[in-house]
């Protein structure tokens, strides 16, 4: 709908596409980044299409399925592939999360279960917020997905903290970096995919405007 323009930027990119798929009809160039190498190197063997990387293709039917185009699945694999154009460094404890802004800044952000899982707390949180709102041109969008009353995720062996926030944290975190909330959704997280690997009591979407 409303929310399209030039240039899209994801914060926390991981290893994952899944958070663009839609976003790509919408915009002429995506932004991917994230902190950790190994996670754009995988993103740039996807891009790329090099041997061994990881199948989306299940997931990119899936898509289309819901959109109900009736689109065949390797053309919206082609056009997210042609779309995204720089994988880059983020730190989103820094005032400067690329290091230097953004040019042109943003028309949107995406952000999809990362601050919450990489601050070490509420306020630690909110300035994250702060800090990819830069990135973004005045008026511009900003769609959080993310996790509500987590403190904790398993990766293999390892158990890694999350803040675990409520809804008003997040209302709190949007109002002060400089948002006007849109929309703010959530949904409890249903038994059957309470699996042990978190404790997750649900999941909010947040469609803001800076």
């Amino acid at each position: 709908g409303e929310i399209r323009g030039q240039t899209l930027i994801d914060v926390g990119s991981g290893p994952t596409i899944y958070q663009l798929l839609s976003a790509c009809d919408h915009f002429e160039e995506i932004v991917a980044t994230d902190y950790l190498a190994v996670n754009r190197e995988e993103l740039g063997r996807w891009a790329r299409g090099d041997p061994g990387a990881f199948d989306w293709s299940p997931f990119i039917r899936h898509v289309c399925k819901i959109e109900g185009r009736g689109e065949p699945w390797q053309e919206k694999e082609r056009r997210l592939r042609r779309r995204l154009r720089r994988i880059l460094p983020i730190d989103v404890h820094q005032a400067q999360p690329l290091g230097s802004p953004l040019r042109p800044p943003a028309d949107a952000l995406v952000t999809a279960f990362c601050l919450e899982a990489v601050s070490p707390d509420r306020a630690a949180f909110a300035r994250a917020l702060a800090h990819v709102g830069s990135l973004l041109r005045p008026g511009g969008h900003a769609l959080l997905l993310g996790a509500l009353g987590e403190s904790f995720y398993l990766a293999g062996a390892a158990r890694l903290p999350v803040v675990p926030l409520a809804e008003d944290d997040v209302r709190a975190a949007l109002s002060h970096a400089g948002f006007v909330l849109r929309d703010l959704r959530s949904y409890a997280m249903p038994p059957a995919l309470r699996t042990g690997v978190d404790d997750v009591q649900g999941v909010f979407f947040a469609h803001a405007q800076k």
